[in-house]
């Protein structure tokens, strides 16, 4: 048995009970934090806390050479945690296709993930959100501007009225992650004007939500990661309620914006 897991957002206690028991049952655990990661905790804290050896494995060990995942699976009952939920956005669905390949039973425990406290925390409602896009950082593109990808996607929600969420670029090597204002000033260059919401360290007990103009919160700090921007379409009478109460957003800023 292979047990996909996700650990929700933030620190040891994000995980779901369901998750947190089958964790604990397994006979090995593996996990990957190359995609996203728990910023309120450690690795050795989420194992103390659950009792529990991990051994975490890095892209090429999970993409590339997966055999002792699935070996561990085919002997006995094995958990694969991310942060966030396994299958959203830090996609293993090619995991659990080798391993039903080799005839090994798999099940998902879901994890909540940044796509939905985006729209929790913001009062944007989920299903007016159209493709998602991530934005990387310039030296990983190899320009200094926005990539053509991540132009199409906002351009293509903003025609059909819908909301973009833009995930921020991170580089675990590196321990470097975009933060909300670095990709504000990004978009500025195209989007001086817009209306935007960062939703910061969402999952623990103090995020930040915030929305404004993309030339405004460039100039904030929002001090440690992780980050995402939202930017919003159309908007709803309560949607536009909620970024000027909830996020802070002037209200010359939202007016105008509702359809």
């Amino acid at each position: 048995m292979l047990t996909f897991i996700g650990l929700g957002l933030w620190d040891e206690r994000s995980i779901t009970v369901e998750g947190r028991d089958a964790l604990r049952e397994a006979d090995r655990v593996f996990a990957e934090f190359y995609t996203s990661r728990l910023m309120g905790t450690t690795v050795e804290a989420v194992a103390a806390y659950h009792d529990v050896e991990i051994e975490v494995r890095d892209r090429a060990g999970v993409e590339g050479t997966p055999d002792p995942i699935l070996d561990a699976a085919e002997e006995g009952t094995a958990a694969f945690l991310t942060a966030g939920d396994t299958m959203i956005s830090t996609t293993h669905v090619d995991l659990r296709l080798r391993a039903a390949a080799r005839g090994i039973e798999t099940r998902v425990i879901h994890g909540t993930t940044a796509e939905a406290a985006a729209a929790s925390l913001t009062g944007l409602q989920n299903y007016r959100f159209g493709k998602a896009t991530t934005l990387p950082f310039p030296y990983a593109h190899g320009g200094d501007d926005v990539p053509g990808s991540v132009v199409e996607t906002i351009e293509g929600n903003r025609e059909r009225g819908l909301h973009t969420l833009v995930y921020l670029d991170i580089k675990r090597e590196r321990e470097e992650y975009m933060t909300a204002d670095a990709a504000a000033e990004l978009l500025a260059g195209s989007y001086e004007d817009a209306l935007a919401a960062a939703v910061c360290r969402a999952g623990s007990p103090d995020p930040v939500v915030a929305a404004d103009r993309l030339s405004a919160l460039a100039a904030r700090d929002f001090g440690d990661p992780l980050h995402l921007l939202v930017l919003p379409g159309d908007l709803h009478l309560l949607e536009a309620e909620a970024l000027v109460e909830l996020a802070g957003a002037p209200e010359e800023v939202v007016e105008g914006r509702t359809g």
